[in-house]
């Protein structure tokens, strides 16, 4: 069966910032048809164009508004939902004093369940489609969360976290049932549908040697799951890291030793990285995770872009719920925008820091994403036989953004106000395989 979708339509067909014509990159149609069958995209062009080839289907017609593709999260934490805008100080502390006790909660599968039912909702609210999820050291947790996005039909990647020390006893797991609880879940979930798994050390103080080598046997015995931690997002955690693996070189190569730096492996914040340590993920085809709001909410420090792009790394943006402070992909690329300014204070890296490119910004947040999670070959645009999640933006729901939009001359213009002004607000309606996600 077909559906037709009349919208100005906008997606990417490569990286702005590797195209000669940044024209190229992208695909903007100011009143287009985007035409889906079984959940897959047929074709995308101009209402003139095709008008008179749909002409007996019915139009679902949102003139006026934009249909974009769904927004790809590339780092988020399910269970710390409940605690998002705790106020507190600098990482460590924060996971001490709110992480640790919240995530206690999710031996429970009726909460488990509560707060999956809501996070994914609060997704789908904002827009977002896609995303790597932590869920709780608890198997159960994972289990759950499977089971609503399966329901929703989302594409999505979780993983149950792993840690057998320097957290409380109730949190902790072993390198053996770290193993065994983790390969259940991969048996039981990883391809099913649209779901796939990462195995998920939570970050290196919380692994001891011998489970990161357990993490490194998942990844041998399932090579298609991913790899999903967090990689030198706070000085003071750089600092424990080396007290603890004093014989790695940096941050990076406690998990480069230890086997885990692969071409599925992604690792968020990657703030305070050495060229040494970029080079090791360029050349290891990782990914990482720009998580610009929980940054700035901790203090923890400004990515750097530039050193990303310099060594072709791939990046997506990163909401990274709970320390991040939305769940919404346009108010994160306002804080992307806001931290790359900021870098113009450290001129002596060497890197030229200009303004976050507005065409860049929404290339990370869908083709970008898409491209950091291995799934371009599914989503990020509107290429023929994609699947067709997608979000519909409303500029009316914003008395200030309507207003501003209407004096926009540009493209980019129009571009850099929505990622500037935008919130939930302006999300009319997110679908999945081209359905009504709720």
């Amino acid at each position: 069966m077909l559906k037709i979708f009349r919208a100005s339509l906008f997606h990417f067909l490569k990286d702005p910032e590797q195209t000669k014509e940044i024209h190229e990159s992208y695909s903007f149609i100011e009143d287009g048809l985007l035409v889906i069958k079984n959940g897959k995209v047929v074709e995308v062009g101009s209402y003139e164009k095709l008008k008179e080839k749909y002409d007996s289907t019915e139009i679902i017609d949102y003139s006026g508004k934009w249909i974009l593709p769904g927004f790809v999260d590339t780092h988020i934490h399910y269970p710390q939902t409940e605690m998002i805008a705790s106020h507190g100080a600098e990482l460590l502390n924060w996971l001490e004093t709110y992480t640790f006790p919240t995530e206690k909660q999710f031996g429970s599968t009726e909460y488990a369940t509560q707060i999956s039912n809501f996070f994914i909702k609060q997704l789908l609210q904002n827009g977002t489609t896609t995303a790597l999820v932590f869920g709780s050291v608890h198997k159960t947790s994972v289990d759950v969360f499977f089971e609503v996005a399966e329901k929703y039909n989302m594409r999505m990647i979780a993983g149950k976290v792993m840690m057998d020390r320097n957290a409380p006893f109730y949190l902790l797991d072993t390198p053996e049932s770290s193993y065994t609880d983790s390969k259940e879940l991969i048996e039981k979930w990883h391809g099913r549908g649209r779901l796939a798994y990462a195995v998920t050390p939570r970050f290196a103080p919380t692994s001891s040697p011998e489970q990161l080598g357990i993490a490194k046997k998942l990844l041998d015995e399932f090579p298609e799951v991913y790899l999903h931690t967090h990689l030198s997002e706070n000085q003071s955690e750089l600092e424990w890291v080396q007290e603890l693996f004093p014989d790695s070189n940096n941050y990076l190569d406690v998990y480069h030793k230890a086997g885990l730096t692969r071409s599925k492996s992604i690792f968020a914040h990657s703030i305070y990285l050495s060229e040494s340590e970029w080079e090791t993920l360029g050349a290891q085809n990782c990914s990482v995770a720009f998580c610009p709001t929980s940054n700035l909410f901790l203090g923890s420090g400004l990515f750097n872009l530039q050193a990303a792009e310099k060594h072709q790394v791939r990046v997506g943006m990163g909401t990274d719920v709970g320390a991040g402070t939305s769940f919404n992909m346009l108010e994160t690329l306002s804080e992307a925008y806001k931290v790359n300014q900021l870098r113009k204070a450290y001129p002596e890296e060497g890197y030229q820091h200009e303004p976050l490119n507005v065409l860049k910004a929404f290339y990370l947040a869908t083709l970008g994403g898409a491209k950091a999670l291995h799934l371009e070959r599914y989503i990020g645009n509107f290429e023929k036989n994609k699947e067709a999640d997608f979000v519909v933006l409303n500029f009316q729901s914003n008395d200030l953004l309507d207003f501003r939009m209407k004096r926009c001359k540009t493209l980019e213009e129009r571009l850099f106000v929505i990622q500037t002004l935008a919130d939930q607000r302006i999300i009319k309606q997110t679908y999945i395989m081209g359905k009504p996600a709720l």
